[in-house]
């Protein structure tokens, strides 16, 4: 399937940072108007509310829910920084950024993915084959990203330095258009936009992330939020679980009601969905020492000023049954 460049940009411009600015001059009341409390949510993409949509966990909930979209991790890990929303899904590379700024926040829920979506993306006809073909090229993506990280490791493991490559940070929809101009050389993004471009013919995987990612995700939530809401929290994250079950229960249904709710082909939905496997999981010492590992790394290649801990990140509090 091929489609129009400005199709494609429409796909992965979709819920752009527009809505986090929005959400952000909002006041920051616990209580909604209805008097129940209210969870303030965001989302990238609308990964996480198409799920709950879906399984139907949305409904009869015991508490009000403020939806806040983000294109990203970084503009998401910003607005629960400065405390504009209560939770959201972030993964593990920007967590530790939004660590290193300051961030009031903890992990409370985690889950592990195939790593193979956050990948390097080439345009379909490029010449480079490899890692190794990326030295003095430009790579869009933004700082701090799954996508960052992984291009981080690609270009090391094959023996070059992040002195060799030229990053240019961008946010996913600026990202496209630069790789489709020619002004970058490489995309290093992640789902869904990966499947977006593979399916609709604009773009090809160079460099996947299987063996450079740990694929592990998180639902975050800020200290505050967790002082005042635990319960709704609590409450939340098992409607997430339950419906992570559910969707690959109905993967044919799911994919569908995903495509249509965040605006994306039906084929690029079931490929990322299908493929990335994911499953949530109780936090434990072996976790938490993969998160230091990626915390090491990026103290490593000089992103991080100071070595930086990761366990008092993690409220263990929350245990995970589907």
């Amino acid at each position: 399937m091929t489609i129009s460049r400005r199709r494609f940009l429409q796909y992965v411009t979709t819920s752009s940072a527009a809505g986090a600015l929005t959400t952000l001059a909002l006041p920051g009341s616990a209580m909604a108007q209805s008097g129940r409390p209210l969870l303030k949510a965001g989302d990238q993409k609308g990964g996480l509310r198409a799920l709950l949509e879906a399984a139907d966990e949305l409904k009869q909930l015991p508490y009000d829910i403020q939806w806040s979209e983000f294109p990203a991790a970084a503009p998401l890990a910003e607005a629960l920084n400065a405390g504009a929303v209560d939770c959201g899904p972030i993964g593990d590379a920007p967590v530790i950024f939004a660590l290193a700024a300051g961030a009031a926040i903890k992990i409370i829920g985690a889950n592990r993915s195939d790593a193979y979506g956050t990948a390097l993306i080439v345009q379909p006809d490029s010449p480079l084959r490899t890692a190794a073909d990326l030295k003095g090229k430009n790579i869009g993506t933004t700082r701090g990203s799954i996508g960052h990280f992984v291009s981080l490791k690609a270009i090391t493991a094959a023996g070059l330095k992040p002195t060799d490559v030229n990053f240019r940070f961008l946010p996913p929809a600026d990202t496209i258009t630069a790789l489709a101009s020619g002004s970058v050389d490489a995309w290093a993004t992640w789902e869904p936009y990966t499947a977006v471009a593979e399916t609709t013919g604009r773009g090809r995987v160079l460099v996947n992330g299987r063996g450079l990612w740990s694929g592990l995700s998180y639902l975050a939530a800020t200290d505050s939020a967790l002082a005042a809401k635990r319960e709704v929290l609590r409450d939340f994250l098992s409607r997430v679980v339950r419906a992570q079950v559910w969707s690959y229960q109905h993967v044919d249904a799911f994919s569908a009601a995903m495509a249509r709710i965040i605006g994306i082909p039906p084929e690029a939905a079931r490929l990322q969905f299908s493929r990335r496997a994911t499953k949530w999981r109780n936090i434990d010492d072996a976790l938490v020492a993969e998160q230091q590992r990626t915390a090491d790394f990026y103290a490593q290649v000089g992103l991080l000023r100071q070595p930086l801990d990761v366990k008092p990140t993690y409220d263990r509090s929350f245990p995970i049954s589907a």
